[in-house]
């Protein structure tokens, strides 16, 4: 979102100002839960015993990370100071890796986190404009297709259901 995707908000009037910033704090919060969420379920798995579903957590990982950082960018661009990382988060699904249980558990705890980043970047779709809102549909096509590479159901409008 940096560029010319920082410049467009600054035209909008006070209330849709108002609801981008919430939007975009609300989507950096979500980001924030994923990297948790994402590096724990990366600790569970076995780079050697399962390299797919390894480097796709990896991979996944590295996306949010990068939306993370231009998500803070954009709110440091408009003024306002980013949200912060909450010290741990929750993390669902059995506490044991892959080996113990599976990559079941934890390709479904990775699904429901690309399901609520969906969610938040639909809502940041619905309360940006011009390149800050291309970007948002960028990374709520990106995210749902994760979500689809991690075996989820494709949906007319992803991130609305």
């Amino acid at each position: 979102m940096s560029g010319s995707a920082t410049s467009d908000a600054t035209a909008q009037d006070g209330t849709g100002r108002a609801a981008l910033v919430t939007a975009l704090q609300t989507t950096l919060e979500g980001e924030h839960a994923a990297l948790y969420v994402l590096g724990v379920l990366g600790a569970r798995t076995s780079a050697s015993a399962s390299p797919e579903l390894y480097a796709r957590l990896q991979g996944l990982y590295a996306a949010h990370r990068a939306r993370r950082d231009d998500l803070s960018g954009t709110l440091l661009s408009l003024g306002e100071d980013p949200v912060g990382a909450a010290v741990a988060y929750d993390v669902p699904g059995p506490a044991a890796g892959v080996a113990a249980q599976g990559a079941g558990p934890v390709v479904d705890t990775a699904r429901g986190v690309e399901a609520r980043c969906a969610r938040a970047y639909a809502v940041l779709v619905g309360s940006s404009t011009g390149a800050r809102r291309r970007w948002a549909v960028d990374a709520l096509r990106v995210t749902a297709v994760g979500l689809l590479d991690l075996g989820g159901s494709p949906e007319a409008l992803p991130g609305t259901a």
